[in-house]
């Protein structure tokens, strides 16, 4: 499976905020086939040394229509997200997407409000200019 164009850049923001990649790609065989979500990634938190686990599924959003791209990133969330819930379901999945793709989503705030909420899509928002993480939304 190619890598998106950012997929080495979100690594490298994820383990500059402390995540340790587990997997790249983090790989789940199901009855259809397998399939491959981006990175598994994990922290250790709080006095307990309780891990938090984490799927991170990255978007570049650089094909010819964002809108296309959108349904695309979408689409791939919403079909991963059951087989984590059964395969692995202490690990939270992230849709990463640009900071430039997150604000064209929102030009529809209303529509993009009860799409995250009904798929329960979580966020990594980042910028490729900046390097950096800019919001993590749940």
């Amino acid at each position: 499976m190619a890598k998106d164009k950012y997929h080495d850049l979100v690594r490298e923001l994820l383990e500059d905020e402390g995540w340790t990649v587990t997997d790249d790609p983090l790989k789940y065989e199901i009855a259809m086939g397998g399939i491959e979500i981006d990175l598994g990634a994990e922290m250790l938190i709080g006095a307990e040394k309780e891990d938090i686990k984490i799927a991170v599924e990255i978007k570049s959003f650089i094909g010819h229509s964002r809108l296309h791209d959108l349904y695309k990133a979408l689409g791939q969330f919403i079909f991963y997200l059951p087989f984590l819930k059964r395969e692995d379901p202490n690990r939270i999945l992230y849709l990463t997407i640009p900071e430039a793709a997150y604000k064209f989503f929102y030009k529809e705030p209303i529509i993009a409000k009860k799409i995250t909420e009904t798929n329960d899509i979580r966020y990594i928002i980042y910028n490729v200019k900046l390097r950096k993480i800019i919001q993590w939304q749940s």
